[in-house]
């Protein structure tokens, strides 16, 4: 795509972005970090959400029930199945440990 403008070629000082590079997106991660931590009768905005989402869950919210337990436990293993020409095969998960030599 060295042409985008219908094959013409450009002019000197011709650009084809004249708003320039958009401005920086704010970091997120700080915000989210001071919008969580904020605290309001002595409970920070993420034990809030956390102990609502356990409420739920103890109501019988399986959503809740579910997020709750893949954040805190991560998500169960799975495996993964592939059907070709009709036999199934069955591929297993490889996990990585930060000891084991992947050089192999």
């Amino acid at each position: 795509m060295a042409f985008p403008h219908d094959g013409k070629k450009m002019k000197k000082g011709e650009t084809l972005n004249p708003n320039g590079r958009p401005k920086k997106l704010p970091a997120l991660d700080l915000i989210m970090a001071n919008v969580m931590g904020q605290e309001k009768d002595g409970i920070t905005a993420a034990e809030a959400i956390i102990m609502k989402l356990r409420e739920q869950a103890a109501k019988g919210d399986i959503r809740a029930a579910q997020l709750l337990l893949d954040r805190a436990y991560g998500k169960a293993k799975q495996d993964i199945d592939i059907t070709t020409q009709g036999g199934k095969v069955t591929v297993p998960t490889i996990i990585f440990t930060k000891n084991e030599d992947r050089s192999q």
